[in-house]
């Protein structure tokens, strides 16, 4: 039996184009998990270079208080 290597399909990059920022809640909420970890790149699709500026946006709207650092509805 031929041993076939899995084809994967590179995802696209969501944020491409669009501006990064702290203060847009809704966009940075949609790469939290409902336990408030970040989501991987490799499960988002995001480019490695948007990863580090998404990071460090929610980072920043957590120290702010825009984002809590852990979801109270836990429950």
């Amino acid at each position: 039996m031929a041993v076939r290597a899995a084809i994967y399909r590179k995802k696209s990059n969501p944020l491409k184009g669009k501006d990064i920022d702290y203060k847009n809640k809704k966009m940075l909420e949609g790469y939290i998990t409902e336990r408030g970890k970040i989501i991987p790149s490799r499960i988002s699709g995001v480019s490695q270079k948007d990863q580090r500026k998404l990071a460090q946006a929610i980072k920043r709207a957590r120290h702010i208080g825009l984002i809590p650092f852990v979801r109270n509805n836990l429950g």
